[in-house]
């Protein structure tokens, strides 16, 4: 009996999920909803695009920071052999 109840039980979820599965929910397609992701996306696209440029920025000042370094222990360096 309780092999049996289970089996319909999972049965009925099956049936449930599957049933869902193939379901639109009218408001997903909605033009509102369309509309609504679409503002989304672009500010997500805005602001993902403003955070890369501040990151190469601070990569760019990092690396000529290091680079000026370098050329100083270069000339430094260049010095000493006179």
């Amino acid at each position: 009996m309780d092999k049996a109840h289970s089996e319909m039980v999972e049965k009925e979820l099956d049936h449930l999920i599957t049933r869902r599965s193939t379901q639109k929910d009218p408001e997903e397609h909605s033009e509102a909803w369309q509309q609504s992701v679409r503002r989304y996306n672009v500010r997500r696209r805005e602001e993902n695009r403003l955070a890369w440029c501040e990151y190469f920025s601070r990569l760019a000042w990092s690396l000529r920071a290091r680079a000026e370094e370098y050329d100083q222990r270069a000339q430094t360096l260049m010095e000493g052999e006179h």
